[in-house]
């Protein structure tokens, strides 16, 4: 019975001969026959070591000897070789049958099979490995949407994300912007216009002697660059390419700016497009750390960098778009302002922020009007919406204002053939404006003024503040009783500030309670000089405006004002059309300030301000913002244009009249300049002072 019991046992078991010290196989049970294809002779013609034929792992073979030896049972997982030649892996368990005399007759050994077992956790090992990578590609892939939430501020950097990929997956990183050609990109630039399909590389090829006989490869770059390939491309770096072209200038820059164990030998580059919606806006280079290109990505790697370079082009397209409609809503806006020129005998200001976060285009404008040598007028005015049509709406009215105003200088009767006039055109949107003029008549100035609708302005004499509530009406196209004129004697010193509801209403205060407080601000103003006191409002005031913000201060000037300096902001600001005029505006504009600011002889700061000026005016683009600032010890002067290329000094252009202006800054200021939003914005600290002598 022990004996079928032995036979018929499912656990492979060989009986060993212990007298002899080889341990030769006297004896296997049914399952050992099975499992390894040897009967009893068969094993023991085939032994080579005291445990079954064909084991292997010489450290486990070892310590079956050594418990031989030590007459102890011992168990160890070994590699045996099956009769069919096949390998498996099994627990073999040894122990020793001793006898009455108390020695070892003979040595069981039984066979646990774990080919199943090691199946079964490789594949578990195998997916917890695949489950850890995806978790780790999931990871990066949120790192990276999080780097590209910021895109706002576009000072976001790329290299940030190429550093996270370098960091996880791959050897080395980069980006490249093509923006008429390949470009190293350490940050999202919206400023950059997209260009068309990639222009071939003026680069040479990376320096190496190329055999005769060598026939240089495809420009697979340039296939990604122009679109015709959408997947990613494997780049030799030593390969030979036609020189010039964009995969020559790449593999020359991936090999001066890899990591040397990366990029010697025969590396190749994995080069993946980031596209956009209509083309390829740029690449993302990467270096795997087995140097195979490709090849060396797994699966997880690879699907990783794909969808960054997806989502970054996408973001890189949207900051463009959203950069350009922006751009757009401003600059219609701005467009359709108008450009004040210096009033004689009135010191005026004037300012004008759209609301363009949301890219809307808003209906608030203003105008100051020289209508002759002693009248001038003043309009301010709202548009109900923020959109085009709102835009489109204010464009017209203010034209139809300017065209009566200068035929009729009284505001009421301007304002009823307004009326007249928007009923026609069946304008489709709302409005409101003030419409005054200021009349010089014996050295004193004389307002009158009506309202269609619009906010009073606020008459400020000796600190006390008036809300001018008088000639007020219903908005334009619904004045058909007629509008009335009211009139005020100006004297000097006296201030008149216009806005818009912009300025004052937020979402928890109302226009009662905004008017209110500007009513207070303006009563506290000390600066004597119109833009120091339209500084002080809107430092008070405009902080985080939710609408358009469009101010006009003008004051009558009084003899007094070199005899009595208030305290006056140390902030100034301009925006300027970009032609010859403002050049002479941004002069008269840093001389008056200097003077509010009690800074005597402004010789040197108004010829520094010309000349930046003159530089923006004739090399830049766009609106120039000019803004002054006090540092305490010296005037800082800033001006911004929409051009992106720095200034450079030179020594004159021959052949024709300039050429000096930054040599002429140089000497009297200390300056520099650096990108901005729209451009760039050219600086520079001037002590206001006498000129410098001769040759210091």
């Amino acid at each position: 019975m022990l004996e079928r019991a032995l036979r018929d046992l499912a656990v492979p078991v060989a009986l060993l001969d212990g007298a002899d010290p080889h341990l030769p196989v006297v004896w296997v049970n049914r399952a050992f026959e099975v499992s390894t294809g040897y009967d009893a002779a068969d094993a023991r013609r085939h032994q080579r070591d005291p445990v079954p034929p064909g084991a292997r792992r010489p450290d486990a073979l070892l310590a079956v000897r050594e418990a031989v030896r030590e007459r102890r049972e011992v168990s160890q997982t070994l590699s045996l070789r099956r009769a069919d030649g096949s390998v498996y892996t099994c627990l073999v368990h040894l122990s020793p049958l001793v006898g009455a005399d108390e020695r070892i007759t003979h040595w069981i050994a039984a066979l646990q099979d774990l080919t199943e077992q090691l199946s079964h956790d490789a594949a578990q090992s195998a997916l917890v490995a695949a489950e850890r990578r995806e978790r780790r590609a999931l990871g990066i892939v949120a790192q990276v949407s999080d780097l590209l939430m910021d895109v706002d501020d576009r000072m976001t950097p790329l290299h940030e994300i190429a550093s996270l990929l370098t960091d996880t997956i791959v050897g080395w990183a980069r980006f490249y912007v093509n923006d008429g050609g390949l470009r190293p990109a350490d940050g999202i630039d919206s400023h950059h216009p997209p260009s068309g399909k990639g222009r071939r590389h003026g680069a040479p090829a990376r320096v190496a002697e190329q055999g005769g006989d060598q026939t240089p490869g495809p420009d697979s770059v340039q296939l990604l660059l122009d679109g015709v390939k959408e997947r990613p491309v494997d780049l030799p770096l030593d390969g030979w390419f036609p020189r010039g072209s964009a995969s020559s200038w790449l593999a020359a820059h991936a090999h001066a700016q890899g990591p040397h164990e990366l990029v010697d030998g025969p590396s190749r580059a994995a080069v993946f497009p980031v596209s956009g919606r209509r083309r390829v806006l740029g690449l993302l280079v990467v270096l795997p750390r087995a140097g195979r290109g490709l090849d060396g990505l797994e699966q997880s790697a690879r699907t990783v960098l794909e969808l960054t370079a997806r989502r970054v082009g996408l973001v890189i397209d949207n900051a463009r778009l959203y950069d350009r409609e922006h751009r757009l809503a401003e600059t219609l806006q701005r467009a359709m302002l108008p450009q004040q020129a210096d009033v004689d005998g009135l010191d005026v200001w004037t300012y004008y922020a759209p609301n363009a976060e949301n890219v809307q285009v808003g209906g608030d404008w203003y105008d100051v009007l020289q209508i002759s040598p002693d009248v001038v007028g003043v309009v301010i005015g709202d548009v109900v919406g923020h959109d085009v049509e709102a835009a489109a709406a204010m464009g017209q009215l203010r034209s139809v204002v300017r065209s009566y105003a200068y035929d009729i200088t009284t505001p009421g009767p301007v304002l009823e053939r307004v009326d007249q006039l928007v009923a026609g055109m069946r304008i489709p949107r709302s409005a409101g404006l003030v419409l005054s003029t200021l009349t010089r008549s014996a050295g004193s100035w004389r307002l009158e003024y009506s309202r269609a609708g619009h906010l009073p302005v606020l008459h400020v004499r000796d600190g006390a503040v008036v809300a001018l509530m008088e000639g007020g009406g219903p908005l334009i196209g619904f004045g058909g009783e007629g509008r009335s004129t009211q009139s005020l004697a100006l004297d000097p010193g006296d201030v008149l500030v216009y806005y818009t509801d912009g300025l004052i209403e937020r979402r928890d205060r109302g226009l009662r309670e905004g008017i209110d407080a500007l009513t207070e601000v303006v009563g506290g103003v000390t600066a004597r000089d119109s833009a120091g006191i339209g500084e002080e409002i809107l430092s008070r005031l405009a902080d985080h405006p939710e609408d358009d913000v469009a101010v006009v201060v003008v004051r009558v000037p009084d003899p007094r004002d070199h005899l009595e300096r208030g305290r006056s902001p140390r902030r100034r600001r301009w925006s300027l059309p970009s032609e010859p005029a403002s050049i002479g505006r941004a002069r008269h504009a840093v001389v008056r300030t200097c003077h509010a600011w009690d800074m005597p002889n402004a010789a040197n700061a108004e010829l520094v301000v010309s000349e930046l000026v003159a530089n923006a005016v004739l090399h830049g683009f766009g609106h120039v913002s000019l803004q002054l600032y006090d540092t305490g010890d010296g005037l800082r002067i800033e001006v911004e244009d929409g051009n992106p290329a720095p200034p450079i000094a030179t020594d004159g252009h021959p052949g024709r009249v300039g050429g000096f202006g930054i040599k002429i800054v140089e000497r009297l200021a200390d300056w520099g300049w650096r990108p901005s939003a729209r451009g760039k914005l050219v600086w520079a600290k001037v002590r206001p002072g006498d000129l410098p002598p001769a040759g210091r």
